[in-house]
């Protein structure tokens, strides 16, 4: 059971901020979803997309859903018709693939660009030099269906805070 106050709260917060509160779903059944979304949250972010998929044909259609995961390119054209933003696009190969499932499907998708800042290799990502080398070519230029509207990046799954601080920087 949700604590609904609390989210309520957190919501508020949000808002204040001019923030976008993103109520993590995976794992969550349909039920539970829906007694969140009744009370307010409008954001969810899965993680598979099979979850995601099954997910939004039985929730309201309002939903903002958000991709919080590692994608796989050939998985693309199941979540593009609905997909609010791509939280995790690692590599030109994906946002590529993005485009082109965005324009089959006539529509302009949000994306986070995923840098890779952790010391664990199983995480993924552009290099900052990737990065750099891309947007110097203007790779990204010629994807009118995707809109990179930021950055994101998963720190070394560590206690220690100067790791994570340094890693950051």
């Amino acid at each position: 059971m949700a604590n609904i106050s609390a989210l309520q709260d957190i919501t508020k917060i949000a808002k204040a901020k001019n923030a976008l509160l993103v109520a993590v779903s995976k794992t969550k059944t349909v039920d539970e979803i829906k007694e969140v979304y009744d009370a307010g949250q409008r954001a969810f972010g899965e993680n598979k997309v099979q979850e995601l998929v099954s997910k939004y044909e039985l929730l309201p259609k309002d939903i903002q859903w958000h991709m919080i995961g590692n994608l796989q390119s050939n998985k693309v054209k199941y979540i593009a018709p609905f997909i609010s933003l791509i939280q995790s696009v690692d590599s030109l190969k994906l946002a590529i693939e993005i485009n082109k499932q965005a324009l089959k499907n006539s529509r302009v998708i949000d994306i986070l660009l995923e840098i890779h800042i952790a010391a664990e290799t199983n995480k993924s990502g552009f290099t900052e030099d990737e990065l750099i080398d891309h947007l110097d070519i203007k790779a990204f230029d010629a994807l009118k269906n995707i809109r990179i509207i930021g950055l994101m990046a998963m720190a070394t799954n560590t206690k220690s805070q100067v790791l994570i601080k340094n890693e950051f920087s």
